[in-house]
C-alpha cells in the first residue's frame, strides 16, 4: 500500500519520465520510418499496461532505439500493414517464453553479443538520422546511408539558404542545446532532460524565424492513429516472412528488456526483477501494440534510469508517465505539430552515438582477452553490413567458441550448504553461459541476512558471461552490506576475493 511519501516521489518521477519519453517516442518512430504517433501509442501502452503488469517495477517500457532499424526494414520491405501481425506473434512468443520460465536464458546471452548489437544499432541510427537533419529520408541500408553522408554535407550552399540548410541548422541547434544543457545545467534543474531542452530550443527558433521546414505530423485525435486489424490480419500471420521476423523481434526485444532490467536492479535497493513476469508483461504489451498498429516495445534504459534517479519508489511512476503522454497527445496535439523533424533527428543522433560504447569492448579485451572483443566487433560489423538478425546470429555462433576448451566437461554442479552462521556455495565444473541460468537461480535464492562463502576451488573455468554476472552480483550484494568470502577465485575474479 502506498504511503504519502511514496505517492509524492512517484508523482514527481513520473513527470520527469514523461518529459524524457515524449521526444524519444516520436524520434524513434521517425527513425523507424513510421508516423510519430505510432511511437506515442507504444509509450502509452508501455506505461498504462506494461507498467501495471511488469516484473521490474521501476523499469519503463516503450519504443526502443534498439528496434528502430529492424522496424525500418520491415516497413520498407513488407509494408506498414505487416507490422501488426508481426508484433502479435512476437508478443505471443514472449508470453509463452515467460510462462515456461525462459526469462533466465536471455540473461545467458554473451554481453559481447548484446553490446555489439547495441553498438551496431547505434551506428545505424546515427548514419540514418544524419539524413533527417537535412529534411531527407534515410536510404535503404546502413552502407547506403554511410556512403551518402559526404554528399549531404557537400550539397549545402551557404549562398542559397533553403529548406535543407535551415533544417540542418535546426538539427545542430538541437544537438548543441542538448550537449550544452547536460554539461552546464544548474544542480536545481538536473532532472530536466537534455532531449526536451533540445526540442524546445529548435522549435522556438523555427517558430520565431518562420522557417519553412518539415514538421512532425500528428493527427488531431490520437484515436485516429489506432489501426485495428482487418480481414487480412490473420492470413498475414501465417506467412514465412512474418513468422521469421516475429521470432527475431521477440528475441531481440526480450534480450534488450532483460538487459535493461538487470541494469535497473543495480541502480536501486528495492524489489528485484522477476524476469519471467517481466517477459510476460512485455508480451502483453507487444500484443496490444500489434492490434493497435503501433511500434514494438521493450524495457528502455534511458527512461528507466531517469525514473530511478528522479526518486521513483513503486510502479505508480511508470503508470502515471503513460497517463501524462495520453493526456498530452489527446489535449495538445497542435503543440507537437510545431516540432521540426530535424530536431527529432538531432535527438536520435545523440541517442545512437551513446549506444556505441567503445569502453565496453575495451573492458572485454582487458578483462577477458581477445575472443570476447572479437565477438563484439564481429557482431557490430555484421549488424551494420548486413542486418540485425544476421549480426546477432554471427555473434551467438562465435560465442560457442568459448565452449570448445570445455566441451568434455560442460556440466556445472552447484553445492549449497546451510551452516549455523555461514552459508556455503561450491561450484564444481565449468561455469559457462550454458549453465548461467542454473547458477542465477541458486544465487538469487541466497539470503542477504547471513554470511556466505562462495567456493571456486573446484570450478575449472569461468567464461566472460558468467564472470560478468558474478562480478555484478558480488558488488551489488556487498554494497547492501552482505558478507561474502570468495574462495579459490582465479584470473579476473581474484580481485573480488577480498570484500
Amino acid at each position: 500500500m502506498l504511503n504519502t511519501k511514496h505517492l509524492a516521489r512517484d508523482f514527481t518521477a513520473s513527470i520527469v519520465v514523461f518529459l524524457v519519453a515524449m521526444p524519444l517516442c516520436m524520434g524513434i518512430a521517425v527513425a523507424s520510418g513510421v508516423p510519430a504517433e505510432k511511437g506515442l501509442i507504444t509509450g502509452i501502452i508501455g506505461g498504462l499496461v506494461v507498467g501495471l503488469l511488469a516484473g521490474s517495477p521501476l523499469q519503463v517500457s516503450g519504443p526502443a532505439a534498439g528496434l528502430a532499424v529492424i522496424v525500418f526494414e520491415i516497413v520498407r520491405e513488407q509494408g506498414l500493414s505487416a507490422l501488426g501481425p508481426i508484433l502479435v506473434l512476437a508478443g505471443l512468443l514472449q508470453v509463452t517464453a515467460g510462462i515456461f520460465r525462459l526469462g533466465g536464458w536471455f540473461r545467458a546471452i554473451s554481453p559481447a553479443v548484446v553490446h555489439g548489437m547495441l553498438a551496431g544499432i547505434g551506428a545505424l541510427i546515427v548514419i540514418g538520422q544524419f539524413h533527417v537533419l537535412f529534411d531527407e529520408k534515410p536510404l535503404s541500408s546502413g552502407l547506403a546511408n554511410l556512403s551518402a553522408m559526404p554528399g549531404r554535407l557537400l550539397g549545402l550552399d551557404p549562398n542559397n539558404i533553403a529548406a535543407t540548410e535551415l533544417a540542418f541548422v535546426l538539427g545542430l541547434v538541437t544537438i548543441g542545446s542538448m550537449l550544452a544543457w547536460e554539461k552546464f545545467r544548474p544542480a536545481s534543474m538536473k532532472l530536466v532532460p537534455g532531449a526536451l531542452v533540445g526540442v524546445v530550443a529548435a522549435t522556438i527558433v523555427a517558430i520565431a524565424g518562420g522557417l519553412d521546414v518539415a514538421r512532425v505530423t500528428v493527427p488531431a485525435s490520437i484515436w485516429a492513429a489506432v489501426e485495428t486489424p482487418d480481414q487480412s490480419f490473420l492470413s498475414a500471420m501465417m506467412t514465412p516472412a512474418v513468422l521469421t521476423t516475429a521470432l527475431a523481434i521477440a528475441f531481440i526485444a526480450s534480450a534488450e528488456t532483460l538487459l535493461s532490467a538487470a541494469a535497473v536492479d543495480r541502480m536501486h535497493d528495492g524489489v528485484r526483477t522477476n524476469y519471467d513476469k517481466e517477459l510476460r508483461a512485455q508480451g502483453v504489451g507487444n500484443l496490444l501494440c500489434g492490434f493497435a498498429g503501433a511500434l514494438p516495445m521493450t524495457g528502455v534504459i534511458v527512461r528507466s534510469s531517469a525514473n530511478v534517479q528522479a526518486g521513483a519508489q513503486t510502479r505508480l511512476s511508470t503508470i502515471l508517465h503513460g497517463t501524462w503522454i495520453l493526456g498530452f497527445v489527446a489535449l495538445l496535439p497542435f503543440v507537437l505539430q510545431q516540432i521540426p523533424m530535424a530536431a527529432l533527428g538531432g535527438i536520435l543522433v545523440i541517442t545512437g552515438w551513446r549506444l556505441v560504447s567503445l569502453s565496453h569492448v575495451r573492458h572485454l579485451f582487458h578483462q577477458y582477452g581477445l575472443l570476447p572483443a572479437l565477438i563484439w566487433a564481429a557482431t557490430f560489423v555484421m549488424v551494420i553490413a548486413t542486418d540485425l538478425l544476421t549480426g546477432v546470429l554471427v555473434g551467438l555462433g562465435l560465442s560457442l567458441l568459448e565452449l570448445l576448451p570445455h566441451v568434455r566437461k560442460l556440466k556445472l554442479r552447484v553445492d549449497a550448504e546451510q551452516g549455523e552462521t555461514v552459508d556455503r556455495i561450491g561450484l564444481v565444473g565449468a561455469a559457462t553461459f550454458v549453465t548461467l541460468p542454473k547458477l542465477n537461480r541458486v544465487l538469487d535464492s541466497v539470503s542477504e541476512d547471513r554470511a556466505l562463502q562462495l567456493d571456486l576451488h573446484r570450478c575449472d573455468a569461468v567464461d566472460h558471461t558468467c564472470a560478468e554476472m558474478l562480478t555484478d552480483w558480488l558488488q551489488r550484494k556487498r554494497a547492501r552490506g552482505m558478507s561474502i568470502e570468495l574462495m579459490g577465485a582465479k584470473g579476473n575474479l581474484s580481485k573480488l576475493a577480498v570484500a
